[in-house]
């Protein structure tokens, strides 16, 4: 016992010591490094003092500080960056779910900037722009060069008004121009509807109308298949979806899990690390869930993707999702303006960093490009000939008049589903899994 506390005394004693012998060294290069830093703040003053002075025409010393604010800022990640008091409240405003402009979703990579994502029903969306164009001119006027903030302002205008922005599209081979005339972008975070006994939910974005907004449509859609037990399954819809709240992300997850983490997001101090766990109650009842992304899936979108997954609650179909695996804070600062500043990393609750890596679908099913009118019509044509068409066929008289209507009540399900294919062949399959899991019945 004796030479354990002495081991522990001696110990004591050699860190005390070592740590006085340090101590002078580490004074003089922490003193050394402030110093430097006050010469650089001073460097930014002689700077300022002279462009103030000296500069050919005469400048905003706000503007120019502000310049110099988000240039600080947006040298540090693509999503650190300074909102100016409109910016600022416009950002709240969007929180809420209206706001003003095209309706995309925009990042830069390499000085371009990247569309994310369309935002449904918006004039770019319905003008065809897509996930990962490249927008490089705005009204004739280049892109390259500008900051993000600098780049969307040139996107905005009045509502009504028209813009002409020119995009660079993957599988184009040259650079074309889209016409969108502005207006009031008013999102609907969750919009729910049924196709046969499957309830899809299309989620956004991420704001604050998102869980009740879901939470509401699953109860309607449910009522009116004739109740949670009739329904099949769910397909949680997050394509395109940029995300958002990552309080909104947390509901949405505990939403169809009935416990385990969420997500966790740590900092640059391992010790300030926050882990969400998921309370009890699932609102599908333990319903499998189908959930479908693309490239314009991001941030919260990925972490509800991530949860689901790693759980084994949800089958992901689709393809890969943008990769935004970081987590920004928006700090107030004084005259109203703020600071949206990128504090932490997120991970899914299997311990993944998704950042530049996205989440991986389990079943990985394309978009496929329609094909011209024409070519459908003929190849329908071709196969749409059967027995009943052959003259002098053979009538079928082994089927009463009700079991031949049930047959063509679901040959009409059947075509249903393949012109669903038609319109939109991922939620489609997504449908048919689900129905394929719902025909094995439920595990004993």
């Amino acid at each position: 016992m004796k030479r354990f506390v002495m081991a522990a005394l001696g110990g004591t004693l050699a860190g005390v010591i070592a740590t006085t012998q340090v101590t002078g060294p580490l004074l003089a290069q922490e003193n050394t490094a402030q110093t430097n830093v006050y010469e650089q703040l001073d460097l930014f003053g002689d700077i300022f003092e002279r462009i103030r002075a000296q500069y050919v025409e005469e400048v905003d010393e706000k503007d120019l500080i502000e310049a110099a604010i988000n240039g600080m800022l947006t040298s540090l990640d693509p999503h650190s960056s300074y909102l100016s008091p409109d910016d600022a409240a416009d950002m709240r405003v969007q929180t809420r779910g209206e706001f003003g402009g095209l309706g995309i979703e925009v990042t830069q990579e390499e000085g371009f900037v990247k569309v994310v994502s369309p935002i449904d029903g918006t004039p770019a969306s319905e003008a065809g722009v897509e996930a990962g164009d490249f927008i490089t001119h705005v009204d004739g006027e280049t892109l390259l060069g500008l900051q993000l903030d600098e780049a969307v302002e040139l996107m905005r205008g009045p509502v009504g008004s028209e813009t002409i922005i020119t995009v660079v599209r993957e599988g184009e081979p040259e650079p074309f121009d889209i016409s969108i005339i502005r207006d009031t972008i008013k999102l609907t975070a969750v919009r729910t509807r049924t196709e046969g006994n499957t309830v899809v939910l299309r989620v956004t974005t991420f704001n604050d109308q998102t869980f009740p907004n879901l939470k509401s449509g699953l109860e309607d859609a449910a009522e009116e298949i004739g109740g949670l037990d009739a329904v099949s399954g769910i397909v949680l819809d997050l394509r395109n979806n940029p995300g958002g709240l990552l309080t909104q992300a947390i509901r949405v997850s505990d939403a169809f899990l009935e416990s385990g983490e969420i997500v966790s997001t740590r900092g640059r101090n391992p010790g300030e690390g926050e882990r969400y766990n998921a309370k009890s109650g699932d609102l599908a009842e333990g319903k499998p869930i189908v959930v479908l992304i693309n490239g314009g899936s991001a941030s919260a979108s990925e972490i509800v993707a991530g949860a689901l997954q790693d759980h084994r609650r949800a089958i992901v179909v689709g393809t890969k999702s943008f990769g935004k695996g970081s987590v920004q804070t928006v700090m107030p600062l004084r005259s109203n303006g703020a600071m949206r500043l990128t504090t932490a990393r997120y991970y899914t609750p299997s311990g993944r960093s998704i950042q530049n890596l996205g989440v991986s679908p389990d079943i990985v099913v394309e978009q496929p490009r329609r094909r011209p009118n024409a070519e459908e019509e003929e190849e329908n044509a071709r196969n749409n000939r059967s027995e009943a068409d052959l003259r002098g066929s053979l009538s079928n008289d082994s089927l009463s008049e009700d079991e031949i209507q049930q047959i063509e009540d679901e040959r009409a399900k059947a075509e249903e589903a393949a012109k669903l294919r038609e319109d939109d062949y991922q939620l489609a399959y997504a449908i048919d899994l689900l129905r394929g899991l719902s025909a094995l019945g439920p595990k004993e």
